[in-house]
């Protein structure tokens, strides 16, 4: 007490702005936020010497601290009472790195059995750094396995041998599996230099740091990331700070064969955009000295019916008996709604608790009768609908992040670059499941309108992304407090990028497609008939097909193509591709011929132009496509006009 009033002697006239500056606390208020910081340590607090590249360049201010501890707490307070619901399962480091090689679609590689990925294809399109990536793990793999006196059925020597030095892409793997595939020797990479942050030499020099930063989707991140490798200073690593005026902006080129986004092509085509993406994730990881970690496999006793504690894909099974074409769980969507409707502009939306007793009141409600149409939403008030909304986030029994992938997101933290940390956070994107990606999409979307309401609402980006890292960074367990706050304050800034940037993370980077292409041409190559039977039967296919492309039409030279729409009146057209027409060029010529103005065709269903088959899937093309580039890149495809 002496001390304290000799500090108050000192302030002299300063007392009256010391008090204004902050809220005055009785004394049991003052013990329990001295309990619940001692409970979690101001990780976020460094001292200057200590900031890492990504934390904020001043100090993290004390409201957004309060606004953390009441999230945690309210959490901690949730979770009491609650059975620990996972069984931790033993995986020692072969079994990760099976399970990495499987999701990459290479388990043949260790099993010696035939995979559901297309092993032989996949590798065949591998850059030099994405083969020594696979070998890499694939060594790891056979290596554990021989510590523990196992022998494994493949050793990575009759995995991997010697290729020629001039080849820049690897051989495929005979089918039978007896031929080992050549990919480039690997050397185990020196641990690269931390990257020096880029700061510029002065304040008149500084606009640069405003600019748009340059991001291309044409070349394999990993591939332009070598300069943190080589140790060079890296002009893309600068530090972020916390204010979201600093935020790095980026500047995308848009591709001639337009924008693809992950709901434009078929879920074949992104289930190998997923396997790609881990190859170049992980890749892309070990350029920038970044080791990449995987959880380890934690089986959930999760319900099977219901709405908390249900996995997204049973809720949108669910969800698709009633609303066919659900992508999002609908209890999830009517949260969102709700929120929209009647809080976007009240104050502290997501930061302000609801009722505890009423929030359990209304979620044995929605268990009993949201599925038969009973529920009054009119009874939910804005705290509540937001406690309910972080509520399913946090009981979903696999992460929406994913559990396996959660060590990916938080390594991206230690990335000193905003433009490969973007990088990374969009590789991790595509590597998400197709029900947690478009859960994530939803989730954005409504944060990015919480913070447009910030004046009406005082929620900043800041304050919300302090708030929902929690809350996505939720680790299970009962010993994990520790390591739940480490990963969740430094998380805040991840989440200030996924909100920020959210529109950017959808696009699949044009490499990413190059590689589905040539997986696919690479398939179709191997594919030969099993039996005489097939031989023929192909044969008369070949040949009605031929036949009847000459019926259609005779001059189908270069760059003509037939576009086929079954919904409309012409169902056909031959079309002479120039270097400038696009995808909307074609859609707006059916609508003419049609007799359908603009004007008509927005009143019926949109149609888009579609490539499908050859060397893709299927993909909805971008109405800027160049229809050329498109040509030129899939050259046997056929041109389909439908709704999407």
């Amino acid at each position: 007490m002496i001390g304290w009033m000799m500090d108050v002697k000192d302030c002299g006239g300063v007392i009256l702005t010391a008090f204004h500056s902050f809220r005055i606390q009785s004394d049991e208020q003052k013990h329990t936020a001295d309990n619940r910081k001692a409970q979690y340590p101001r990780l976020g607090m460094s001292s200057p010497g200590s900031v890492s590249p990504l934390a904020p360049d001043r100090s993290v201010s004390r409201d957004s601290m309060e606004d953390y501890w009441s999230e945690m707490k309210n959490i901690q307070e949730d979770r009491q009472d609650r059975p620990e619901d996972l069984e931790r399962v033993s995986s020692d480091e072969a079994e990760l790195e099976e399970a990495w090689l499987q999701e990459a679609g290479l388990s043949t590689l260790v099993t010696g059995t035939q995979s559901d990925g297309p092993a032989e294809a996949l590798l065949s399109t591998l850059t030099r750094s994405q083969a020594a990536m696979v070998k890499k793990r694939v060594d790891n793999y056979t290596q554990t396995l021989r510590k523990r006196n196992r022998q494994p059925m493949r050793h990575v020597r009759d995995v991997f041998s010697m290729p020629d030095a001039s080849s820049e892409l690897t051989p495929p793997v005979s089918p039978n599996g007896q031929i080992a595939p050549k990919l480039p020797q690997w050397n185990p990479p020196k641990v690269p230099p931390a990257c020096s942050v880029f700061t510029p030499p002065d304040s008149k020099s500084s606009s640069s740091v405003s600019e748009p930063i340059l991001l291309s989707f044409d070349v394999p991140y990993s591939e332009g990331a070598r300069a943190h490798r080589k140790g060079r200073e890296c002009q893309d690593c600068r530090r972020i700070r916390k204010d979201d005026k600093d935020l790095p902006g980026f500047q995308t080129v848009k591709p001639r064969q337009g924008v693809t986004r992950v709901n434009d092509l078929s879920s074949e085509d992104i289930r190998k955009i997923g396997y790609i993406s881990l190859i170049e994730l992980t890749t892309f990881y070990d350029t920038m000295g970044i080791e990449m970690k995987r959880n380890r496999v934690e089986r959930s006793k999760a319900r099977d019916s219901g709405i908390f504690g249900v996995p997204l894909t049973t809720l949108l099974e669910n969800d698709q008996k009633k609303y066919p074409g659900s992508r999002v769980p609908l209890v999830f969507r009517k949260l969102l709604s709700k929120l929209e409707q009647t809080g976007l502009q009240t104050e502290g939306i997501l930061r302000v608790p609801g009722s505890a007793s009423r929030v359990k009141h209304l979620r044995q409600e929605l268990e009993l009768k949201f599925y038969e149409d009973r529920f009054d939403w009119d009874q939910v008030r804005q705290n509540d609908a937001a406690g309910l909304l972080k509520m399913f986030i946090r009981e979903l029994p696999y992460p929406l992040l994913t559990q396996q992938h959660l060590p990916a997101f938080t390594a991206a933290q230690s990335i000193s670059s905003p433009k490969h940390q973007i990088q990374a956070l969009h590789l991790l994107i595509m590597l998400l499941p197709e029900a947690n990606r478009d859960t994530l999409k939803a989730l954005l979307e409504f944060l990015r309108k919480v913070v447009a309401y910030e004046e009406k609402n005082r929620m900043s980006l800041w304050n919300v992304s302090m708030i929902v890292a929690p809350n996505l960074f939720t680790f299970r367990g009962k010993n994990a407090k520790q390591e739940e706050m480490q990963v969740a304050v430094a998380a805040a800034q991840l989440v200030r990028l996924l909100i920020t940037h959210q529109d950017l993370l959808w696009m699949v980077p044009c490499f990413l497609i190059s590689h589905v292409r040539k997986m696919n041409e690479a398939a179709m190559g191997k594919k030969t008939p099993t039996s005489e039977k097939t031989k023929r039967r192909l044969l008369r296919r070949w040949n009605t097909e031929k036949d009847r492309d000459r019926s259609e039409v005779t001059d189908l030279r270069d760059g003509v193509i037939r576009v086929h729409a079954p919904l409309h009146a012409k169902v056909s057209m031959a079309i002479q591709l120039s270097c400038e027409m696009k995808a909307r060029d074609i859609t707006a010529r059916f609508d003419i011929e049609n007799g359908r103005g603009s004007r008509g065709a927005s009143r019926r269903q949109r149609q888009c132009l579609f490539e499908v088959g050859g060397n893709i899937g299927e993909r909805c093309l971008d109405p800027d496509a160049h229809l050329l580039d498109v040509y030129h890149a899939n050259p046997h495809c056929e041109w389909v006009l439908k709704s999407r």
